[in-house]
């Protein structure tokens, strides 16, 4: 007679094997298991008129359209301005309004911007959030005034020199060190003698003169002036300073270009 063949042997052993588990159910049991395809389809069906419907929604309702724009952060800009130059289309779906165009196209059309976050406030807005540049110099021209921020960065003229900010003065001879750093590049080392100043001194500093990259001079009130050196070590040469007005307050000529030789003069 003929032995089990090796199905019989295999179905034999997974009812008999405790080491296996439970019996499985025979493959046609499994197989009755599943989903019927009428089942399938109607889930898909589903699936698909969820998807539609999310899709309308966002794009073909008129639940989620923008029908305002807000700006906030501005200091000299207005909101206005700032709304106008973004030029959102009011009336298209949220969903769709490129925000990265919208904050290209705001910083481009309003250098006072530093930076600017363009957010959607669902289900009907877009949000402006500014941060305009701070003059930390000014350079007179023309008897107008061209602020400069913290970066270097020449963003707007205008007519009234802002109250508190120093002027920068560029008196540089067309020397081999003009052609090797540039006008650029003392615009920056200027800048970062202003930022490097303890708020006592930067409120009492007038202008600051540049006449090369290592020769920078300040002018306080009460004819008062600073030989400051270049822009390296700046904090030691603010800490510097503080001791000697402190030391010898009726000085009229501070030199602290080497903050561990200091020198002060003059009444």
């Amino acid at each position: 007679m003929a032995g089990p063949t090796t199905a019989e042997r295999g179905a034999r052993q997974d009812r008999q094997d405790p080491a296996s588990g439970p019996p499985r159910p025979p493959l046609l049991e499994r197989l009755k298991r599943l989903p019927k395809p009428r089942t399938l389809i109607v889930v898909m069906v589903c699936l698909a008129l969820l998807a539609a419907s999310g899709a309308w929604i966002l794009y073909g309702s008129q639940w989620t359209r923008v029908e305002r724009v807000s700006a906030t952060g501005t200091r000299v800009l207005t909101a206005a301005q700032v709304v106008e130059a973004a030029d959102v289309p009011v009336g298209s779906p949220l969903i769709s309004v490129d925000t990265d165009v919208i904050e290209a196209r705001l910083l481009r059309k309003l250098p006072r911007i530093d930076s600017v976050d363009v957010v959607r406030s669902w289900p009907h807005g877009i949000g402006l959030k500014v941060t305009e540049r701070r003059p930390v110099l000014i350079v007179e021209k023309g008897g107008k005034f061209v602020e400069v921020d913290a970066k270097g960065v020449r963003y707007a003229t205008v007519s009234r020199a802002p109250q508190g900010v120093p002027v920068l003065e560029l008196t540089v001879s067309h020397t081999a060190g003009l052609r090797r750093f540039g006008t650029d590049r003392l615009v920056r080392e200027a800048v970062l003698v202003a930022r490097s100043l303890p708020a006592a001194v930067a409120r009492a500093t007038q202008v600051v003169k540049v006449r090369s990259y290592d020769s920078v001079t300040l002018e306080l009130s009460g004819d008062r002036t600073v030989d400051w050196g270049s822009g390296e070590k700046g904090r030691a040469k603010a800490h510097t300073l503080i001791a000697l007005i402190k030391a010898a307050p009726g000085a009229g000529h501070f030199d602290v270009s080497v903050p561990t030789a200091p020198a002060s003069s003059g009444s």
